[in-house]
């Protein structure tokens, strides 16, 4: 059987290319925007978070519909819509005494059609 090489291959040289350095240590994301954007990835990397997404980019819903289409109790997706709108992915509305969620932005949503994309592409 042929063992599989997992390492990822590297130089054989140890020549830094310096002006590429540069350039790319001038454009790099300050601490603070990196560690938003962690935060941010991290929610994604939640089946039950994601099918909640899924759910609200297709249309806005109460806490009540959610929690019947993923068949959890209230204060399960309660709590994943809490770390969804922590990072900003979710807001909500309430109309009486019923609360609506929606995605925060347009950029959620291409952030997430781009994630199914990309998976599905082989």
């Amino acid at each position: 059987m042929k063992k599989i090489n997992d390492e990822a291959p590297k130089c054989d040289c140890n020549v830094i290319h310096q002006d590429v350095v540069d350039q790319v240590k001038e454009q790099l994301p300050d601490w603070g925007s990196l560690y938003a954007l962690s935060e941010l990835f991290k929610s994604f990397a939640d089946q039950t978070r994601l099918k909640i997404l899924f759910a609200l980019s297709t249309q806005e819903m109460c806490v009540c519909d959610l929690a019947a289409l993923l068949d959890m109790t209230q204060s399960a997706v309660s709590h994943q819509l809490r770390v969804l709108r922590n990072v900003r992915l979710v807001k909500y509305h309430k109309q009486g005494k019923i609360v609506y969620y929606s995605l925060d932005d347009d950029h959620v949503n291409a952030i997430f059609k781009q994630g199914l994309e990309h998976v599905a592409h082989r």
